[in-house]
């Protein structure tokens, strides 16, 4: 089964434009097939490789003369000294499309990157399958909630593999340990515990406080976890919009999962029976879009639109707000698959505040009918677009 994936057209545009393209972004998110595919002509080299990455340390000179245009080096933060190296290779070549990397370690990508080959790289994130990929593959279901238990990685689909079995697979063999070569983690039992934690936070307002209490663990270290969890692309919080109609605007950001199913699993939801409770459902649905729009965002190279989300201290909301260049689209998420008009609720007061730019006023929702309302535009969940 072959999906096509929306990143692939951005991405050509770029080749012959930086000597260096970067595609970051979670494992098992299709990064290594996409580009063997897309770059068939480029010779593959894993960092991986034990072989391979010790021939890069000890003689990173023979090695860079072996590879040294047209190759995808994978899992390339494993070899950091390449960097410099590579530098001076590209600074002399002025080849365009020279060389491709990939790596799901995004701290330690992009702090290479930043340290030696900026302006050099163009870079691209790859997450898991969004809606539009699916659809075209017909692989997107009418019904929104097999696909908060299923997810969106590409070996749920390509290989039929059960979410039961795949997302502690995946906990065990590649988030732990992702997360342990970023920390150094004593209690891996605590860890998990607190990725489990976090999971019932989704959708909510951060607390770290109240994560330590309950974790057993120091504030300090709920940072740094939380920290490696962003750059593991498991988790990405979402930042408050802080025009400033009144003081009273919440500062902290809101904790969601890139993906539903891993989140559904972590709270040992593995079933569509066991959606039917209304506070769980539109948890993991408003994970879903909102994580939705960020995927669509990278998949489409638009990551000049910035994703807020506005509440004040009275619970006045907007799940998610967008900065585009002449207006603001603010929109609301709700599961339900009937429109009602306390829906609009959260979308009307937001705009009674907001006077000098034009507003886009989109509600989202778990049905299937889009709808042209004076009061927004009414957005099946399966039309997602930015």
């Amino acid at each position: 089964m072959l999906v096509h994936r929306e990143i692939v057209s951005v991405m050509k545009q770029m080749v012959d434009k930086f000597p260096i393209i970067a595609l970051t972004g979670p494992r098992q998110s299709g990064k290594t097939t996409l580009l063997k595919t897309m770059f068939s002509d480029y010779r593959y080299v894993s960092l991986e490789d034990p072989d391979t990455r010790n021939f890069a340390e000890t003689d990173p000179r023979s090695f860079l003369k072996q590879y040294d245009k047209y190759v995808i080096f994978d899992e390339v933060q494993r070899a950091p000294f390449l960097f410099s190296y590579i530098q001076s290779i590209v600074d002399d070549s002025r080849i365009m499309g020279q060389f491709i990397f990939s790596g799901s370690q995004n701290f330690h990508l992009m702090q290479n990157i930043t340290q030696s080959l900026a302006g050099r790289v163009a870079i691209f994130r790859l997450f898991p399958f969004d809606f539009q990929e699916l659809k075209s593959a017909g692989l997107l279901q009418d019904e929104y909630a097999p696909h908060l238990i299923k997810g969106f990685y590409p070996a749920i689909y390509d290989r039929n593999i059960r979410p039961v079995d795949f997302y502690p697979n995946y906990i065990e063999t590649y988030i732990q340990r992702d997360v342990s070569e970023l920390l150094s983690i004593q209690d891996m039992s605590l860890f998990r515990k607190f990725l489990a934690l976090c999971a019932t936070r989704a959708g909510q307002i951060l607390n770290m406080s109240n994560l330590a209490n309950e974790g057993g663990i120091s504030a300090p270290t709920v940072k740094a976890w939380l920290s490696a969890l962003e750059n593991s692309y498991v988790i990405f919080l979402l930042q408050p919009y802080y025009k400033n109609f009144s003081k009273r605007i919440i500062k902290s950001p809101k904790l969601y999962f890139y993906d539903t199913g891993l989140l559904s699993n972590l709270l040992k939801i593995n079933n569509v029976d066991k959606i039917k409770n209304q506070s769980v459902k539109e948890v993991l649905f408003e994970n879903m879009i909102v994580s939705e729009y960020i995927k669509q965002i990278h998949h489409k190279n638009k990551k000049q639109l910035e994703p807020w989300f506005w509440r004040d201290s009275h619970g006045n909301e907007v799940d998610m707000l967008i900065e585009k260049q002449q207006e603001i689209e603010i929109v609301e998420i709700k599961a339900t698959q009937t429109v009602m008009p306390d829906l609009f609720k959260g979308l009307n007061y937001y705009a009674d505040l907001e006077k000098d730019v034009k507003l886009i006023k989109t509600l989202v929702y778990g049905g299937s009918d889009r709808q042209e309302r004076s009061v927004a535009q009414v957005v099946p969940w399966s039309e997602v677009d930015i």
